[in-house]
């Protein structure tokens, strides 16, 4: 059974009295353990794509099953549940506390599932070692450069065993070296830690560390193929 399945979802937004179609029929399957880029130029559908099967947004119509869970009838408490429980999110701005230690950025998804501190901090630490910043858990944001922010984000998505990682233009605000090193280090959560990892992308040599892309063109998959390793 896949881990995710959408069947001809839909998504339409009210706008000056009609509805603007952003999405139209898409269908597609995800195995546990895959990685795939979605690709598609601004405009394209696919930012919406991932709001839904992140569980930010909900379908206008059609049908998205998570795990075997029927996502398009839960209410916005369920839906919190799963993103906290099965999803971690890596965005292009890094999204960190400013005020707060790169150790406390971490720990944050876990205050929120109220694990207990020692707990805590002990997650957060070796999530922390596991993508190489040992040596930076009490840095605050403005103390890194932002492949190590990018790090941070990676080990907060990480930090509570989400099986599935989503990350929308994670490389936007880095250097190509830097962002050789971010999508190196997706390929290890994804071969050597099992992550599901799916990533939205503009560009062709970020998507090529992905082993399936699918492409969205006017709110439709246009094309779905796997990489050539």
């Amino acid at each position: 059974m896949p881990l995710i399945e959408l069947k001809n979802i839909y998504k339409d937004y009210p706008l000056d009295g009609f509805n603007l179609q952003i999405l139209k029929n898409i269908s597609l399957q995800i195995e546990q353990g895959d990685f795939v880029a979605i690709m598609g130029p601004s405009g394209s559908g696919k930012s919406t794509l991932m709001n839904i099967l992140g569980c930010l947004d909900v379908p206008t119509s059609g049908n998205y099953l998570l795990d075997n869970l029927a996502v398009e009838k839960l209410s916005a408490d369920e839906l919190a549940e799963i993103r906290n429980k099965k999803i971690g999110f890596v965005f292009q701005g890094f999204n960190l506390l400013s005020r707060t230690s790169a150790l406390e950025n971490v720990e944050l998804p876990l205050v929120y599932a109220n694990v207990e501190p020692k707990m805590r901090t002990a997650r957060a630490k070796a999530a922390l070692e596991s993508v190489g910043l040992k040596d930076r858990m009490q840095h605050m944001p403005n103390q890194l450069s932002g492949g190590q922010q990018q790090r941070v984000a990676i080990a907060r998505a990480i930090v509570s065993g989400a099986p599935i990682i989503f990350a929308d233009e994670p490389t936007g605000n880095l250097d190509t070296k830097m962002s050789i090193e971010i999508m190196q280090l997706f390929s290890k959560l994804n071969l050597e830690m099992g992550r599901t990892i799916i990533l939205v992308t503009h560009e062709e040599d970020i998507a090529s560390y992905a082993r399936r892309v699918i492409k969205i063109v006017d709110g439709e998959i246009h094309s779905d193929k796997r990489n050539v390793k």
